[in-house]
């Protein structure tokens, strides 16, 4: 039986594998957001992940918010968002409300493989009742499962769908090689069969807490530096010299990995009676650097002569990263919260940010470079987008009055080019 393939839910991990699925199959992208539906039909994603052109060449792609057009389909990819609630608690709604959808539409010999990062076990123990559920179907017997965890990297031109490899797997052996030859059609860089759904899922959720407990680790040293009044990055560069020594950095970890995989992990963990201790000692370290930046760049200003109250500071960026667009889960957010909270008034620009996004999700208003306080009396570069590091070092810092403070958090620009022009400096 030919391919039919949707896709359920078109962010950032969504829409390039339906770009690349659409060049081969003939492939349903489905959103329930009809502006965004509606700005891919003319050619536009607003992720900045796809450009016009690769858009056009995924010809058997479609897009749709009608539910109706998935019923041709044989092959479901969930790819929708798996965020955390206020209690830092897995929010599963998102992924069982395109479970009921797919439920509804679903047919005898049809295949739904999630990508949504999930703890292990959430796939046949939460979506798969569901889709027996809407379907009338059995797990199985009528319809199959498959997991095969994304793996995209927002703003990263370099590493894209196709060029990272995927880990695969089914709910039978004969899926699991149908769901890994499907993937291997596509992914250039080849894929690797798990023995199961549940090794898969765990094996996505453990390659973010990896990278959150080595930034956690290094985030710790940076508190630590600073109090024995040493320079963090001139510490890592020197071991660094070492053949095994893991470059990580320190800094505000948030997105909608990074920051929340964790969260996923440890809940699944204490449903089973275990209560972790490392990787919540990470998470609380990391969940803290938004305000230890605040509070070192109120001590800077303070030593600068500053009267806080009503002092003006300016952001930097407000994506959870560098190079692209993404505010999910932004730790910039808290860092602006916190320095409203000391009696600042700041000001956060973001060239690459969607001004009503970040209003709505946030509260923030986003500035244009020429709305910005001249005079400021401090300058934070919460984010190293490339228009601010390829700018000369005046220009970033004109905004920024005689002696005003400069808080380099990437620890991005040279010491040097920053101490010369009279700003007090301090970076993580």
């Amino acid at each position: 039986m030919k391919n039919k393939i949707a896709i359920i839910g078109l962010g950032y991990v969504g829409l390039p594998l339906a770009v690349e699925f659409g060049k081969k199959y003939p492939t349903t992208g489905f959103d329930i957001n009809g502006p965004r539906i509606a700005a891919l039909i003319s050619g536009h994603d607003s992720t900045l992940e796809v450009d016009e052109a690769e858009l056009k060449q995924a010809t058997q792609l479609n897009y749709t918010t009608d539910i109706e057009q998935l019923k041709s389909c044989n092959i479901y990819i969930v790819t929708v968002p798996t965020p955390i609630d206020s209690h830092k608690r897995p929010d599963l709604t998102p992924l069982e409300k395109a479970s009921e959808t797919v439920g509804k539409v679903l047919s005898k010999g049809d295949i739904v493989i999630y990508e949504s990062t999930v703890y292990p076990g959430a796939t046949e123990e939460v979506c798969v009742p569901i889709l027996e559920r809407h379907s009338g179907l059995t797990f199985n017997k009528d319809f199959y499962c498959g997991y095969s965890p994304e793996r995209i990297n927002p703003g990263d031109k370099e590493h894209r769908v196709t060029t990272i490899k995927k880990v695969t797997s089914g709910s039978t052996p004969e899926i699991a090689d149908i769901v890994d030859n499907l993937y291997k059609s596509i992914i250039t860089a080849g894929t690797h069969k798990a023995s199961s759904i549940k090794v898969a899922e765990a094996a996505k959720v453990i390659e973010n807490t990896q990278r959150d407990l080595n930034i956690a680790l290094m985030n710790e040293l940076a508190i630590i530096f600073e109090r024995l009044g040493i320079d963090t990055l001139e510490v890592l560069k020197a071991a660094g010299t070492k053949w095994n020594f893991l470059p990580f950095r320190p800094g505000l970890v948030g997105g909608h990995c990074i920051g929340v995989d964790p969260y996923y992990l440890t809940h699944k963990a204490e449903i089973l009676g275990y209560h972790p201790q490392v990787i919540q000692a990470g998470r609380r370290i990391n969940d803290g650097m938004a305000a230890y930046v605040a509070q070192q760049t109120i001590k800077q200003m303070i030593r600068s002569g500053t009267n806080i109250r009503g002092a003006k500071v300016i952001v930097l960026g407000l994506t959870f990263k560098e190079n692209c667009s993404d505010l999910r889960n932004s730790k910039v957010a808290d860092l602006v919260k916190e320095l409203q909270e000391f009696g600042c008034e700041v000001y956060v620009h973001d060239p690459l940010a969607e001004a009503e996004q970040a209003l709505h999700e946030y509260g923030i208003t986003l500035r244009e470079w020429h709305q910005l306080p001249q005079n400021a009396d401090a300058i934070v570069a919460a984010v190293s987008h490339a228009k601010y590091t390829t700018q000369p070092v005046a220009n970033l810092l004109a905004p920024l009055k005689r002696c005003g403070v400069f808080i380099d958090i990437k620890s991005a620009y040279m010491p040097e080019a920053i101490t010369a022009t009279g700003a007090y400096l301090w970076r993580l």
